[in-house]
């Protein structure tokens, strides 16, 4: 435990030290999405998928936000077919279509390595679309891999904006005596501290811009829901899209 403590805190401190600027700049891309009623959209397959759910619908996160979850890439349909459609080349176009994704909004693709063909072309596409890409990857695991999708491209040379999760190549960071294989892998940890940074600092832009983040209360504290459903009828009447 204490060697998986050190690990964890290592990795934070490396992502509060050397990430602060790309944060910046993805909080700014975030409430221009908010400003302007357009979405911000997160996508992971495998494990990665739980970071694509951790800023939505929840108590502090903010309202404009959209998973795109495929039930096949989330493992409970199979953690092995999960792995092979994360390899299939063409998945993208269809998910991005299917979620309309578009000119103005923000996706956030989550990939660990950032090698394999879904999410190498959910950037390739998004982008086409108009949209800002932004990758939460593993910068040591990703440079050090070969590129899985056709076009040979990692997820982080085609992001707008790329968020390195301070991780060490395979995630496990943590080694025992008697043992060959690492255990302990710090991608959710650092993910999640990554992501919910990001809320903060675009709360803090659109307060500075005169304008009220539209963020969850609790539905378990006194007055929550009534909060919450006025700013959901306030942004579907000004057009923002929202899945809720």
């Amino acid at each position: 435990m204490e060697a998986y403590y050190r690990a964890v805190t290592q990795v934070l401190e490396t992502v509060q030290t050397t990430q602060q600027e790309a944060m910046e700049k993805a909080a700014a891309a975030c409430a221009k999405a908010i400003a302007s009623k357009r979405a911000i959209y997160l996508f992971g397959t495998g494990h990665s998928h739980m970071l694509a759910e951790e800023p939505y619908y929840r108590a502090g996160g903010l309202v404009p936000v959209i998973p795109i979850l495929e039930t096949g890439l989330m493992l409970h349909e199979g953690a092995v077919k999960s792995t092979k459609l994360e390899r299939l080349t063409g998945y993208a176009a269809i998910l991005l279509e299917q979620a309309a994704v578009g000119d103005g909004d923000v996706l956030f693709i989550i990939s660990n390595s950032g090698i394999n063909a879904l999410p190498v072309e959910m950037a390739e596409e998004a982008s086409r679309r108009g949209a800002a890409v932004i990758a939460l990857t593993s910068l040591a695991h990703s440079r050090n891999a070969v590129s899985r999708s056709a076009s040979g491209a990692k997820l982080y040379e085609l992001a707008d904006i790329v968020l390195d999760n301070g991780g060490v190549p395979g995630d496990a960071a943590v080694t025992l005596e008697g043992m060959d294989v690492p255990i302990a892998p710090t991608s959710t940890i650092a993910g999640a501290f990554i992501l919910n940074s990001i809320v903060v600092l675009t709360c803090k832009r659109l307060l500075e811009a005169g304008i009220e983040p539209p963020v969850f209360r609790s539905a378990n504290v006194a007055g929550g829901s009534s909060h919450n459903d006025r700013l959901i009828e306030e942004l579907r009447q000004a057009g923002a899209r929202l899945r809720l």
